[in-house]
């Protein structure tokens, strides 16, 4: 039976034992939103680089963003599920560490096995960042102001997303791809401190129950053989795998329906239209949206000839325009609907995708501007509000696995966009390194890729639409 918001507020205030500024949880928790996406996006803009110094084809290039989002969305729900059992930030912290020690690993590879090996590492103290951070501020804001502080977090996450390809750019031209990452480590150890000094007393809400550890094995282990076959899809062995990782959460479903203290809730799926509908939504989303920057990225290097510094100048309008718009659609969110504010988000931004899948050689640069921000405004609309919806459609003591559970919809969907465009280099552009001299077939696929994720946009409306009411189920 769902709580209302007097009773989320009376909770919030008792998960911990020592009083806290909601401000500071806000600040920390934004500072975490910013740094992983500045870091993505940064990498971005270093991959021809990286492309270069250790001679990798498309594909292997790109394993170099999906090795992080496989590892980072395995990982997500456990984690998000010791956080409620041991502590939210305890957890968080944890992750803060491991995306240190890894980020400085990734600036010392010496080969793209070896980098591809640390990204893996790396993902993996993304996943308990990303299953922590969200339930932390959930913890502390009620529900009649949860939406403006998730829409200030959000801001966060556009405003790293605005400031990595610039950054990535500048300092990939300036000092080498390896300071991308080294970038990264003053920011996480300014974060830990203000953990450490700021953040006191713990959020644990499902403390004292026991950790499925069978559970999160046979979720871990699908998820990885969906991923890595999605991203081997057409051979044999891909499908061998994606039939597996589908089986294996099969399994899944079977043995938490059974789980006297399950990872994951499977009746949260099955009997709570709002948090189902809205993280389907959240899974379609990004996984029309995430390959963008990818695509782009390589589209204004080779296709334009922009130096990476330019390039992620020009890639800076998108998330921009999310990071203005993010706090103020979070408390429209307070206001209307979010179903309403995020099925409008949906709908702009496949008309924004649409719009891309007819770049070519010669399109102007305030074209591709104004393309780009209309995508950034689109997902403004979308991103806080959903997440609101989702947050709030559950109790105080599955806040992590909720936040989890989110996070995994989000890598998933990143997920697949990437293997979307690992399939179409395959098939159209083929076992070698992207040149200025097959910059045609990068093209072609390209523009595929983009009408692909239009339609699936468009699609995704109808969930975002279907899911319910928020104060209804509130009440």
């Amino acid at each position: 039976m769902m709580r209302s918001p007097r009773e989320f507020e009376g909770e919030s205030a008792k998960s911990t034992d020592l009083p806290v500024s909601k401000g500071v949880v806000l600040f920390i928790t934004a500072m975490s939103s910013f740094l992983t996406p500045l870091m993505g996006s940064a990498v971005n803009l270093a991959l021809p680089a990286l492309g270069r110094e250790f001679a990798m084809d498309a594909v292997t290039l790109a394993w170099v963003s999906t090795a992080y989002l496989l590892s980072a969305a395995a990982f997500l729900v456990p984690f998000g599920r010791i956080a409620d059992i041991y502590g939210r930030k305890r957890v968080f912290l944890c992750g803060i560490g491991a995306l240190t020690v890894t980020s400085l690993l990734c600036g010392l590879a010496p080969s793209a096995g070896f980098l591809i090996a640390f990204r893996v590492l790396q993902g993996i103290g993304g996943s308990m960042i990303f299953g922590t951070g969200v339930a932390i501020l959930t913890s502390v804001y009620p529900a009649s102001q949860r939406g403006r502080a998730l829409g200030i977090n959000t801001a966060a996450v556009y405003l790293g997303l605005s400031m990595g390809p610039f950054l990535g750019g500048l300092v990939t031209q300036h000092l080498g791809w390896r300071y991308v990452f080294f970038m990264n480590l003053p920011i996480c150890l300014f974060i830990i401190t203000l953990v450490l000094s700021k953040l006191k007393g713990e959020w644990a809400g499902a403390r004292g129950e026991k950790i499925d550890i069978v559970g999160s094995g046979i979720y871990t282990l699908s998820i990885t053989s969906l991923i890595y076959g999605l991203s081997h899809i057409p051979s044999a062995i891909g499908g061998m795998l994606v039939g597996a990782g589908v089986i294996g959460f099969l399994g899944f479903i079977l043995w938490e329906a059974r789980s006297k203290s399950p990872v994951l809730d499977v009746n949260l799926f099955r009997l709570n239209r709002l948090f189902a509908m809205s993280n389907l939504s959240a899974l379609i989303n990004y996984s029309a949206t995430f390959a963008v920057g990818f695509l782009m990225s390589l589209y204004l290097q080779y296709v334009k000839g922009l130096s990476p510094q330019v390039a992620g100048i020009v890639m800076i309008s998108q998330p921009a325009v999310q990071a203005i718009f993010s706090p103020l659609a979070g408390r429209l969110s307070d206001r209307v609907e979010p179903r309403i504010v995020s099925s409008a988000g949906m709908g702009l931004t496949a008309a924004g995708l649409f719009l891309l899948a007819f770049i070519n050689q010669l399109t102007p640069m305030g074209a591709l501007i104004g393309i780009l921000g209309l995508l950034g405004f689109g997902f403004a609309l979308f991103a806080s509000p959903n997440t609101n919806a989702v947050m709030s459609s559950v109790d105080t003591r599955l806040y992590g696995v909720a936040s989890g559970t989110l996070g995994t919809m989000r890598l998933v969907g990143n997920m697949l966009s990437m293997a979307v465009v690992m399939l179409l280099f395959a098939l159209i552009i083929g076992k070698t390194r992207i040149t200025h001299e097959n910059t045609s077939a990068f093209l072609a696929s390209a523009r595929v890729a983009f009408l692909v994720f239009s339609g699936v946009c468009a699609l995704g409306i109808i969930p975002s639409m279907v899911r319910g009411k928020v104060r209804q189920a509130n009440s």
